[in-house]
């Protein structure tokens, strides 16, 4: 599931912080940035967008009355330094509220919320499937969720192994696995996650999917059977 977002804030510097964040994000696609909340306004007119990331102190108009003046709202993470206008974030019905300066790992709770707002909205998951957009090599790809089979670890990189394709990601495990369902997912091994439902065969040391045989941490094997056993129910 990928979300179409706008970066909106006064600062060069700081836009070009998030819109940063937003390319490296694998289900955030970037339609627009703007330096005022009007340009905003009249940028809406021919750019749909999903998510927008909004400072509070522009010219001419605030984050806030640019929310007032709009028909149709989409869902709005403020991005502000001061704390003070937390409260009216969340009055406005923002999706979250991001402090400057903004870390990774809390700019990827925020979206993360965004995304199960969006799937709660639309009522399902996309009738062909849930997906994400990932970026490899320079290049964006649509994956499906239920293709996934396992997710191994290479570094600052890793591995996703799907069904028809592999694809080497500029991510952690960690960030990565936030993506993923606790339900289906599961991580075996300090360097593996699998989907619970390619599993196959397993023993006290592996894991078995298709041909391949995947390290299982002997820790780790209680929670695998708890899981397996979860997923049958």
């Amino acid at each position: 599931m990928t979300l179409n977002c706008i970066v909106v804030d006064d600062s060069a510097i700081q836009r070009l912080s998030i819109v940063k964040l937003v390319k490296n994000h694998p289900n955030l696609n970037l339609v627009a940035e703007y330096s005022s909340a009007l340009e905003t306004k009249n940028g809406l007119n021919t750019q749909q967008a999903d998510l927008i990331f909004l400072d509070i102190e522009m010219p001419d108009l605030t984050g806030f009355e640019l929310v007032d003046i709009l028909d149709d709202k989409p869902q709005i993470i403020v991005v502000t330094g001061k704390t003070e206008y937390a409260f009216k974030a969340f009055s406005y019905d923002a999706t979250d509220y991001l402090q400057k300066p903004i870390t990774k790992e809390r700019f990827n709770i925020a979206v993360k919320k965004a995304l199960e707002l969006y799937k709660l909205k639309l009522g399902e998951y996309d009738s062909d499937g849930e997906h994400m957009v990932i970026k490899s090599e320079h290049k964006k790809h649509k994956v499906y969720v239920k293709d996934i089979k396992w997710v191994q670890a290479l570094g600052d990189y890793i591995k996703l192994i799907t069904e028809y394709d592999s694809f080497v990601i500029l991510s952690t495990m960690k960030e990565f696995e936030k993506e993923l369902s606790e339900e289906k997912f599961l991580r075996i091994h300090k360097s593996y996650i699998v989907n619970l439902d390619k599993i196959e065969r397993f023993s006290s040391k592996t894991v078995e999917i298709g041909d391949s045989k995947i390290p299982l941490s002997r820790n780790q094997k209680t929670q695998l059977v708890e899981a397996l056993r979860l997923l049958e129910n």
